[in-house]
């Protein structure tokens, strides 16, 4: 079966590919929101790909390897055609401990290009088509590390570079080593700290955004529970935003949304990401939501967001409902915040 719809589709950048208007986040089918169904996640990957999603995003260290095999193992088991329109966004850098801890972040080129050397062997292909670091190692000036990237793409091993949560003087300096496609950075209705610099800038230079945590990690999905427990291993359980009086005050904003949602007849993780697709001609910038679904009734869900328009008075509810800055606790644990070069 090939796909018999065609997704909206937008380029990232001046110098990135053309893209689905939303690209499949993986990260979940692998780590850090407890186990996941494998047979399911490869299902919700084929079902995404068939409804013409085009993006698959994952990072070499999700599951220490896991989630680059599964897209191998879905990509190949995909029909030819869904196989050719697919494309892989790769994020690398991350060090990890046998236990699963973080270590820190390696941006040497040496590293660069063995992090890549490895992940073109999980994925079972022989280019990368977006390439980054998941952050800046401090350690190591952003030009080397891009540098080592344009030097893969000139050989062919990787078709675009991306960067992932760095800042506007970041994201310049990046830009004058070589073209950059994308940032990949956070921006929800309750993350919207990029608008004020990190946007303009990359306006400025003709850069695209994949936007990851569009539903806040699930916290303004409209499924999140007040009473839910969390399963063994899922991050969200150190996450502040998900923590007491925390947890209860951002809830609150979410029935304040799931009220201008239901007004406009869609749910309310419909409502949110289409916010941040509106956002694309506000702020003229590419903007590409990743969604992390993990099955297939939440991708479809999802992909319902395409479908829904917001005029300037159904936006003006919506940050009514949920004003800039209302969301209570920061979006990462301190130490985490710690490694964002968008935060400084």
């Amino acid at each position: 079966m090939t796909t018999t719809t065609s997704l909206p589709t937008r380029t990232l950048g001046a110098s990135g590919p053309r893209v689905s208007a939303l690209g499949l986040g993986c990260m979940g089918m692998s780590a850090l929101y407890g186990e996941a169904d494998r047979a399911e996640s490869i299902a919700t990957i084929h079902a995404a790909l068939d409804a013409g999603v085009t993006l698959l995003d994952t990072g070499d260290f999700y599951g220490m390897g896991h989630n680059e095999l599964l897209i191998n193992e879905a990509l190949r088991t995909a029909p030819a055609a869904l196989r050719e329109q697919a494309l892989t966004s790769v994020k690398f850098g991350a060090l990890r401990a046998v236990e699963g801890d973080f270590l820190g972040y390696d941006g040497r080129p040496a590293a660069v290009k063995n992090f890549a050397a490895y992940s073109l062997q999980r994925l079972g292909t022989d280019h990368i088509d977006i390439y980054r670091i998941a952050r800046v190692d401090p350690d190591v000036p952003i030009e080397e590390t891009v540098g080592a990237i344009a030097e893969l793409v000139e050989a062919g091993h990787v078709r675009h570079i991306g960067l992932s949560e760095v800042g506007a003087d970041t994201l310049r300096r990046a830009a004058a080593v070589a073209p950059i496609a994308d940032l990949q950075i956070e921006y929800s209705l309750i993350s919207r700290g990029i608008e004020e610099k990190i946007l303009p800038a990359a306006r400025e230079l003709g850069i695209g955004v994949t936007a990851y945590g569009v539903l806040s990690r699930g916290l303004i999905s409209g499924h999140f529970g007040r009473d839910r427990e969390l399963a063994p291993g899922d991050f969200r359980g150190m996450s502040p935003r998900f923590q007491g009086e925390n947890l209860e005050r951002n809830l609150d904003l979410v029935d304040r949304l799931r009220a201008v949602a239901e007004a406009k007849g869609v749910t309310v993780a419909q409502t949110a990401i289409a916010w941040v697709l509106a956002q694309a001609p506000r702020h003229g910038v590419d903007i590409v939501p990743l969604i992390g679904a993990r099955r297939r009734d939440r991708l479809a869900e999802a992909l319902g967001a395409l479908d829904v328009t917001l005029d300037a008075a159904d936006l003006a509810a919506i940050e009514a409902a949920v004003p800039a800055d209302a969301a209570a606790g920061a979006r990462y644990p301190e130490a985490q915040m710690a490694h964002l070069d968008s935060e400084r």
